[in-house]
């Protein structure tokens, strides 16, 4: 009875409760430009990672893929530490060693014990600052990011938003793909790769960022001791400015009858990270919703196009997007369906759109407000989450946004704002479309393009 009891009276914090009880993200920059953030907690684990401002958006056309090779190769030893023994560092910690490139960032991040911070900051200063780029392991991992990417091709749904990209960035370097093209991969030397770590890798365009259980006095002093050396002591005005991408209304067909389904990925220019318009859009992402076929709920589901693509069998899966970048973005939707049924879903898809330029309701926007809300609080879950969130932000918006103001300003929004944004970016516009696989089905774009609007009388 008296356990019946306890279990009665503990209570879990309210919504309200969990955002102010959220330890601030604190921030400091040292003399070199370093930004060094970090999130205390109380857990045994700590994650620490570096995020850089660097990728596939600040390579030219011969040296794209220079970026998705140094992830690469960053784990293949350094001067200190040749060959496989930086790995074997980082196992012997029982850490967890990873790392990511893309059109705007690239990220290096361990997770570890909490005792083990110092090393393992003195090992991320290490593996950015003095990467062997050992010729016999240039040449292995040239062989490896080949077989990568002809794995890559195989994946349809990456294939359609590179293809996405090339056709709404056209010419720009936003058009890029991540990973390079073959014929670079082939051909890029180690000076490539040293010049592109010399260019790019400079202490202002870096934030070394931290969540779990570590001191930001004690991260911040590792850091003053690990990363003010060369090239960390960069102070130049000589960093390349980030290049213009305009946006291009147009499409990119590739079609395939022997693929037994179509891809199809549809978008408009939406706004840079810093935008405040993104709050309002991603409810208006969360209205439209996603499916999968392999979801439960049916046709029950809140989302009314998941309810007509159940109802009708129109596709397998669809999501939307808000993809940003600094200055530009894609706002658009991605479905994959059977052949017969491409024309069907791409109506259903662009007249939800149209609804919510004109007809959005206060009862789907409150659902869709709740619906952000989660995905926000599952931030706090695990500290490599955490970690990721306050890095990436500190690049994006130049400052950690806390989960209170975000909270705020998910609450501004109401139905008059989604049907006035959703217009502002969707209504009447040119739309890129990257279709891939058996799309005999796919209208003309100047009928899809008529379809991004209503004649009302």
């Amino acid at each position: 009875a008296a356990l019946l009891t306890l279990t009665r009276k503990r209570g879990a914090a309210t919504y309200a409760q969990t955002l102010q009880n959220i330890p601030e993200t604190q921030v400091t920059t040292l003399e070199n430009g370093l930004r060094v953030a970090s999130l205390e907690s109380n857990q045994p684990t700590f994650t620490v990672g570096l995020w850089i401002e660097a990728g596939s958006r600040y390579e030219d056309p011969k040296t794209n893929g220079a970026g998705f090779f140094m992830e690469h190769m960053a784990f293949k030893g350094t001067k200190k530490r040749p060959g496989s023994a930086f790995e074997k560092e980082v196992e012997s910690l029982g850490a967890h060693l990873n790392g990511y490139t893309s059109r705007e960032q690239t990220a290096f991040y361990i997770k570890g014990l909490s005792k083990d911070m110092p090393k393992v900051v003195e090992l991320l200063s290490d593996l950015v600052q003095n990467c062997a780029l050992e010729d016999s392991q240039i040449e292995k991992e040239r062989a490896i990011i080949l077989q990568e990417l002809k794995e890559m091709d195989s994946n349809l749904t990456d294939v359609t938003f590179d293809y996405l990209h090339a056709t709404a960035y056209q010419g720009t370097a936003l058009a890029h793909t991540v990973e390079g093209t073959t014929e670079n991969i082939r051909r890029l030397t180690r000076a490539d790769l040293a010049s592109y770590i010399d260019t790019h890798f400079k202490a202002p365009r870096m934030v070394l960022a931290a969540a779990g259980g570590i001191s930001h006095r004690e991260l911040v002093d590792a850091a003053k001791q690990h990363f003010t050396g060369a090239p960390f002591t960069y102070k130049g005005d000589s960093v390349p400015a980030l290049p213009r991408c305009r946006f291009t209304g147009s499409e990119i067909r590739a079609r395939d009858d022997a693929l037994p389904l179509a891809h199809i990925a549809l978008a408009v220019e939406g706004p840079g990270w810093a935008d405040p318009d993104n709050v309002v859009l991603n409810v208006a992402n969360a209205i439209i919703g996603r499916y999968d076929r392999t979801f439960g709920g049916g046709k029950n589901q809140s989302s009314r196009l998941a309810a007509l693509a159940v109802e009708h069998n129109l596709c397998h899966s669809f999501e939307p997007f808000n993809t940003n970048y600094s200055d530009t973005g894609l706002f658009g939707f991605h479905f994959v369906s059977d052949p017969l049924s491409v024309d069907d879903m791409m109506f259903c898809a662009q007249g939800e759109w149209m609804r919510l330029c004109t007809s959005a309701t206060e009862s789907e926007v409150t659902r869709a407000k709740n619906s952000l809300r989660n995905a926000m609080v599952a931030q706090l879950d695990g500290t490599t989450r955490a970690c990721e969130n306050i890095g990436s932000q500190l690049l994006h918006y130049g400052r950690y946004i806390p989960l209170e103001e975000w909270e705020a300003r998910i609450s501004a929004v109401d139905a008059r704002m989604v049907r006035e944004v959703c217009s502002k970016y969707i209504y009447d516009k040119c739309p890129a479309i990257a279709a891939v696989g058996p799309i005999e089905q796919l209208l003309d774009y100047n009928r899809i393009r008529s379809s991004m609007y209503w004649i009302r009388l």
